[in-house]
This record gives structure tokens, sequence and C-alpha cells, in this order.
């Protein structure tokens, strides 16, 4: 006999399939900064293991979590649905613990990263992997220094060299270096530093902004699995029925006037 409500059902499978998809989509978006950061000499970035680590871990679990609800509801299984209730509850206030800091402390990360970036200051005197990624960056940004050419000071690379055709496009400042010997180079006048934490704050942005969404989401799943256990567990009780409330219906007349034919 079917204990849960099949209009219910069907909404929270819909609600699985939904979680499913996000789980796979965050495994994706790992699969492809671990790519990115490959291509462009990140292997050594400070926290990209743990980072890559996480989103694979948050990705996997909300699948087999949303696999686990979605079988819960077509088995009509208790057992799973409270699993899945209690992945739920812990689900969520691990999301509002790690979303709301991060969102607070979102405004203060521009100063962080910049003090970080000037320590490895010259460029020219930094270990090579810090100039292998310099050196990408500045060929794939088209940038020269994080915060100004200068920054490798009379040793300015090829990277930050200019061509012909945007010179004439007016994205390049000629530059005197080796003063003894009056060499100029011409070289990007963008500085990749604003390049760098304009993409650093969008991908913090849209990483917040699935937090909160795990988190509603969340929440949802508890709602729905809260429901459907209560339906199980009182299989007897009837559904309640949803009606227009009394003060948009006729009230009846509060008396009635009785007429009592005469008698003869």
């Amino acid at each position: 006999m079917t204990q849960i409500n099949t209009c219910l059902k069907r909404i929270f499978t819909i609600f699985n399939i939904f979680f499913a998809i996000i789980g796979g989509v965050i495994i994706a978006l790992a699969l492809l900064s671990q790519a990115l950061t490959n291509v462009n000499g990140g292997d050594n970035l400070e926290g990209r293991t743990a980072g890559l680590i996480v989103l694979y871990v948050v990705g996997a679990v909300t699948m087999v979590i949303a696999i686990l609800g979605a079988y819960g509801a077509h088995k009509e299984s208790k057992g799973a649905l409270i699993v899945f209730l209690v992945c739920m509850v812990i689900g969520s206030l691990l999301m509002l613990r790690t979303g709301i800091p991060a969102a607070i402390a979102r405004p203060k990360l521009e100063g962080v990263l910049e003090e970080r970036f000037r320590q490895v200051l010259p460029l020219d005197q930094a270990s090579d992997d810090v100039k292998n990624m310099a050196n990408s960056l500045q060929t794939q940004l088209h940038c020269c220094g994080l915060f100004s050419y200068e920054d490798w000071e009379q040793n300015i690379p090829d990277s930050c060299l200019c061509n012909q055709q945007e010179e004439m496009e007016g994205k390049c400042q000629t530059v005197s270096y080796r003063r003894l010997m009056q060499a100029q180079k011409s070289v990007y006048i963008k500085t990749c530093f604003p390049i760098i934490i304009h993409y650093v704050l969008l991908i913090v942005d849209i990483m917040i902004g699935v937090v909160f969404t795990l988190a509603v989401l969340a929440l949802l799943g508890l709602a729905l699995s809260s429901v459907m256990i209560h339906q199980m567990r009182y299989p007897d009780r009837p559904a309640v029925l949803l009606s227009v409330p009394a003060i948009f219906t006729t009230a009846p007349p509060k008396y009635q006037e009785l007429h009592n034919p005469p008698q003869y």
C-alpha cells in the first residue's frame, strides 16, 4: 500500500535529480580547475590540492545523497529517508557555517592577496616556479608585471613584449631598462594583478553562490523528507485538505424566521 502522497513523491524525485545535477556540475568545475592549473603551470599553487579535493568530495557526496533520497522515495524506505534527513541537517549546517564567514571575508580578499603577491617581488629574483607562472600569465593575459613592469627590475622577459599590431592598438608603452646601455622595450601597459584579482573574485563569488544554493536545497530536502517520513509513520491519518478561509465565504444567516400556519 502506498503510504506517501504520489505528488509529493514526484516532487521529491525531481528535487533529487536537480540535486544530483548540481553534484555533477561541482565535479566538472573541479576537473576544469585542475586542467587549467596544470596547463598554466599552477601545480604548486598553495592550497590547490586541498581545494580540488574539497570540490571532488562535495560533488561526490552530493550525488550519493541525491541517489539515496531518490531510492528512499521510490522504495518508500523509512531508513533511507531518515539517513537522507540527517545528511540534509548536517549539510545545511556545514554550508551555512562555510558560506557566511566566506561572504564576510570576501571584501578583505583583495588586500590579503596583494600583500601575498608583493612578497614575491622582485620577480627576477623569485623562484623558478614563480617566474614560470608569471611568464605564462603574462603571455596569456597580455600584461607585464604584477603591479608594474618594474617588478622585473632590469630583466624584463620576452613575455612582456608587444608585437607591432598591439603597438598600433595602443596596448603598449616604451620603457627604458639597463640604463647604462640606453636600451628600450615596448611592453604591455596592463599589469597582471588587476586581471588576476578579477578572476579570483569571480571564482569566489561563484563558490559562495554554490554554497548558499546547496544550503537552500538542503533545507528544502529536509522539509520534504520530514513530510514523507511523517506520512510513512502515520499512514492512516487523513490528508490535510486546503480550503478557502471562512472570511472569504458567505456566512450562514444568524437566525431564520419561522412561519407557523394559523390554526382554525
